[in-house]
């Protein structure tokens, strides 16, 4: 059996938002942050494709097969306590840098009602 770490209660949801498009160190950049979650240690991590957005440049960004844009949004979720999720917001900020990404980070307060394996 893993171990795995006791989260419950109060906890915090980071989200980023980045283009599929942006790479980091020849992969992904949404790669590279879960990568980088996993190393780090964070309790959990889900990456989801948005279907339409617009942001920051007001550029409407769609799955459909001819949008205007091709680089659809990427929508990844982190959960964890609050210190950990404050610091390795940091990494995120940096590789974010590296790839010269727009983007979005924010921080929710959540409240965690199950963590754990499954058992079958």
């Amino acid at each position: 059996m893993s171990e795995i770490m006791n989260l419950s209660g109060n906890a915090r949801k980071l989200i980023i938002i980045v283009g599929e498009s942006d790479n980091v160190y020849q992969r992904p950049l949404y790669e590279a942050i879960i990568y980088a979650a996993k190393k780090y240690k964070i309790a959990g991590a889900t990456v989801s494709k948005g279907i339409l957005s617009y942001g920051a440049e007001s550029m409407l960004h769609s799955s459909k097969t001819f949008a205007l844009s091709g680089d659809i949004p990427v929508i990844i979720g982190l959960v964890d306590v609050d210190e950990r999720l404050s610091d390795f917001a940091q990494i995120i900020n940096r590789l974010m840098d590296k790839a010269g990404s727009g983007g979005l980070i924010t921080m929710e307060k959540v409240d965690v009602l199950r963590y754990g394996e499954n058992h079958s």
